[in-house]
């Protein structure tokens, strides 16, 4: 049997990841289409909780959607939260929507796709035999990124490139800058946490 998981695990989603606020998320139209790619009967469900499509709690409202590949069904439990991630005491049909779909890219990634995202290591182990789209590979530009590195947070990131044997070229790409000194100060402790997650990966 094709192994699904792997392929799906060394994609790059860098491309097609939305930012809300200060956190990440991976576009859920994406995701389902890289699903139905690498398995046209790939089914999902949202769970029913008396007929309704989130659970009430004392601790807040929940979903949970399960996906099912090649006859394997994991299933994904989400909060849900507002821009800042925190519990909606009284969520609108808008909010249950957002976890839902939320609880659906999750549920995917538990079968490969973006799950290093969710890992905190922001990029996928390097697999040469894995080509990046043109896309993927050209740099872009952040649009008027806000208060840029100093140097000393420039010399960090070098170090810990040297020390991790991450390309330079690959960091730049997955923030769409083309220097170092391009990259958002907002972006700084997101860069240092992907690079020391490849540096224990490289020990």
């Amino acid at each position: 049997m094709d192994n699904y998981f792997e392929r799906l695990s060394k994609l790059n989603v860098s491309n097609h990841l939305e930012r809300k606020g200060e956190f990440s998320f991976l576009s859920w139209p994406y995701a389902v289409e890289q699903l139905r790619l690498a398995d046209p009967s790939a089914t999902w469900e949202v769970k029913r909780f008396d007929g309704a499509p989130y659970l009430k709690t004392e601790c807040g409202f929940f979903v949970e959607v399960a996906v099912t590949v090649q006859g394997m069904t994991l299933s994904q439990i989400h909060p849900v939260l507002d821009a800042k991630n925190r519990p909606i005491e009284m969520p609108s049909s808008f909010d249950i929507n957002t976890s839902i779909q939320r609880a659906l890219v999750k549920a995917i990634a538990l079968h490969g796709l973006g799950l290093y995202v969710y890992a905190g290591e922001d990029l996928p182990a390097t697999d040469t035999t894995v080509t990046p789209s043109p896309e993927e590979a050209q740099p872009q530009v952040r649009a008027e990124p806000a208060r840029t590195l100093n140097p000393e947070r420039i010399a960090r990131i070098k170090a810990l490139l040297a020390e991790s044997g991450t390309s330079l070229q690959r960091l730049l790409a997955f923030f769409r800058v083309k220097a170092l000194g391009d990259i958002a100060a907002s972006d700084y402790a997101r860069v240092i946490q992907t690079l020391e997650a490849a540096k224990r990966r490289a020990a």
